[in-house]
């Protein structure tokens, strides 16, 4: 009950309690006046009687109420102590002083309850805050951010309705988000006139972002300051009627405005009705408004450091392609490939592929990331080995000085053939002896290019004719250690220096062909790689290269080839990568394993591959073998690859399940029309590669 009420119940009471004792005292003197003018004494005595009896239940009922009104306000005020609101109303009071502290307890406890209220509001704000504040820095997906922020505003400062505009790259404000569901407008509106430059402050919004202050418009069609045309065009087309406005930059402390807040008819939260929105309001809106900023800064931040990372991986990724021209986009074919069959994988519902699922975005950027890197460990392995395309080559192809001996031997037999008919001997005897040291020339370089080339397997009589061919010599008159390298010269310096001329065989392994193996740390036994590392780096012997049996790569250099793994998992494991990226190491390093623990360089089984590398191997695999850039191989055909991949399977290499999806997903097909040459491209039988039953997808 309010004071008002209670001035309007209390119509009939005294003024003073002296008023009251005045006529107790002239009441009890009545007997006296009447002695005193000769009433008779009984009389007397009655008119006592009858004003005491009269007079004393009175007085004990005035102070028997005053005594209650009291003791309710005692009790009252008790219940105030405790914030409690609910206690009874004192009765009205004929005594104007009981009434008066009556009518300023009443009024007390509504300002106390007023104010106790708006308290337990704020504190709900701040608690409301110190939350939001907990969600903004815990969400990731940027899309939940900027609706989190909308509308939490929005129930913040109880608006029928909220815009969020942020700020683009080329100086405009585009809208991000409405909590209405209607189409969001295209239209950007520029913060500068693009004529003049000068700063756009006709808008609302573009004022608050030009000027980072909060505007606050009580009467949106009273408002002179601001163009306000499309807020009043948006009313008539939706019918929406807009009355106040508050307009709230998003500003990290002492940052740059990332964009804006637009709140629309505050309701008052008893009624229902529009009002304006209140100071207090507007503060709690600003401190949401300075949280949410440094939220987005920060998500921004992350997802620039996520781009930068990203873009960082794919230039390496390029780099390492780009750095031999015979193995272009092998650090892009294989992710896409690897993607395409993670992809499919998430699908299937039945089988022992059921279970397997990338469930986030993290989840499917950590495995795209590990894709890209599978090769980094490339980037430490010299191109001459990786592009090795006869036996011969280093940096370049050593059979053109293995020609330049036989041309001397054969200029050595046309001077010998001269020196013969000058010394008289029978032209036709030197002649014949000619054409046949001629011919014994031509046939074994001829072999010996032949056996340099490298396409076929190396049986061992071949061995034996390359071993007969370099035991022949020529002199060599020329210093071999002229216009060396002071590292050459240093590799030579405990080889003594032969005397000129010098008589050296055809083909030679020498101690200088002999790289010794530096000291490192990437065979550390804390990595576990389970390999046998080759005594010396490098052998670049003649004979030992050509007497390679299969292919073109020596022991050495295989190693070599095949330590980008190993490069590959020591540069990750080394790298401090956050949480979300702890697996890359495992995704790119698992690629050459098999199934059967024969593969490297961890020699890792079934029980330690796991789905995503197990689908890194079948990529780096097929990509392989369809490639078109090898300088030792001919591209295979798509179905020959399968048909390479299938016996791969049979053998336990690779997955079975992985293998059957990837038929069944028609995904060589679509890889081939991609990146294959046309003359690769053709039939496939799946039917015949599959088994009976294939997970369902």
């Amino acid at each position: 009950m309010s004071s008002g009420q209670i001035k309007q119940r209390f119509r009939l009471r005294f003024r003073s309690r002296s008023l009251v004792v005045g006529l107790f005292l002239l009441l009890q003197l009545a007997p006296l006046l009447a002695l005193t003018l000769g009433a008779p004494s009984l009389l007397v005595l009655g008119l006592s009687v009858g004003i005491l009896l009269c007079t004393m239940p009175l007085v004990l009922g005035g102070m028997q109420s005053i005594d209650r009104t009291i003791d309710l306000l005692v009790q009252d005020t008790q219940k105030i102590r405790q914030m409690d609101f609910s206690g009874e109303l004192p009765p009205a009071s004929l005594f104007a002083e009981i009434e008066t502290l009556n009518r300023n307890h009443i009024e007390m406890k509504d300002a106390l309850q007023s104010q106790t209220q708006a308290l337990q509001a704020s504190q709900l704000k701040l608690a409301s805050l110190v939350e939001n504040g907990l969600l903004l820095s815990s969400e990731r997906d940027r899309d939940a951010l900027l609706r989190h922020i909308l509308m939490q505003g929005k129930r913040t400062c109880n608006a029928q309705a909220a815009t969020m505009y942020l700020k683009t790259e080329h100086g405009t404000l585009r809208f991000a988000l409405r909590s209405m569901d209607d189409e969001l407008p295209t239209v950007e509106i520029p913060l500068h006139d693009p004529h003049t430059g000068l700063p756009n402050e006709r808008h609302v919004s573009t004022y608050a972002a030009l000027h980072n202050e909060t505007v606050v418009i009580d009467d949106v069609y009273g408002e002179s300051r601001f163009d306000l045309s499309g807020t009043r065009r948006f009313d008539s087309e939706s019918g929406f009627h807009t009355v106040s406005m508050l307009t709230v930059p998003l500003a990290p402390r002492g940052g740059e405005v990332i964009g804006v807040l637009q709140f629309m008819n505050a309701l008052d939260v008893e009624t229902g009705e529009v009002i304006a929105f209140s100071p207090p309001v507007v503060a709690f809106i600003g401190a949401l408004a300075s949280q949410a900023a440094v939220a987005l800064e920060n998500h921004n931040l992350i997802d620039s450091q996520r781009a930068l990372i990203d873009g960082m991986i794919e230039i390496l990724a390029g780099a390492i392609d780009a750095k031999s021209p015979y193995t272009g986009a092998h650090c892009e074919r294989v992710p896409e490939l690897a993607m395409m069959l993670a992809e499919a994988a998430s699908e299937v519902n039945e089988g022992p592929l059921a279970n397997f699922r990338f469930t986030t975005a993290d989840e499917w950027r950590e495995f795209r990331i590990g894709a890209w890197l599978h090769d980094c460990g490339k980037i430490t392995t010299p191109e001459h080995v990786v592009d090795k395309a006869t036996k011969l080559e280093t940096i370049y192809n050593r059979i053109h000085e293995v020609r330049m001996r036989f041309e001397v031997l054969l200029r050595d037999a046309q001077l010998e053939r001269l020196q013969q008919l000058l010394d008289g001997q029978d032209r036709a005897q030197a002649d014949a002896q000619y054409q046949a040291t001629a011919q014994a020339l031509q046939d074994e370089f001829a072999f010996i290019a032949g056996c340099n080339i490298g396409s076929e397997l190396m049986n061992p009589e071949h061995v034996g004719t390359l071993q007969k061919a370099a035991e022949r010599t020529w002199l060599r008159h020329f210093d071999d250690r002229l216009g060396l390298s002071h590292g050459e010269l240093m590799h030579m310096a405990a080889l003594p220096a032969e005397p000129l001329p010098a008589r050296e065989r055809l083909l030679a392994d020498k101690p200088q062909h002999i790289f010794p193996r530096p000291q490192t740390k990437d065979f550390d036994p804390k990595y576990g790689f389970q390999i046998s590392v080759p005594e010396h780096l490098y052998n670049h012997g003649e004979l030992y290269n050509l007497s390679i049996s299969k292919g073109t790569l020596t022991a050495e250099e295989r190693f070599k080839i095949n330590e980008h793994i190993i490069q590959t998992i020591v540069m990750l494991e080394n790298l401090p990568l956050p949480s979300n990226l702890k697996r890359v190491p495992e995704y790119a390093g698992t690629h050459h394993e098999t199934l059967l623990g024969t593969g490297y360089p961890r020699k890792l089984d079934k029980s330690q591959l796991s789905i995503p590398a197990r689908i890194m191997a079948i990529a780096d695999i097929f990509e392989a073998l369809t490639a078109a850039d090898r300088p030792y191989k001919q591209a295979k055909t798509l179905s020959e690859s399968i048909e390479i991949l299938a016996r791969l399977r049979d053998k336990g290499h690779i997955d079975a399940d992985l293998f059957a999806l990837f038929l069944r997903s028609e995904m060589p097909m679509r890889y081939a029309e991609r990146h294959l040459q046309p003359d690769q491209i053709d039939a496939i039988d799946i039917e015949r590669f599959l088994p009976s039953a294939q997970p369902v997808i």
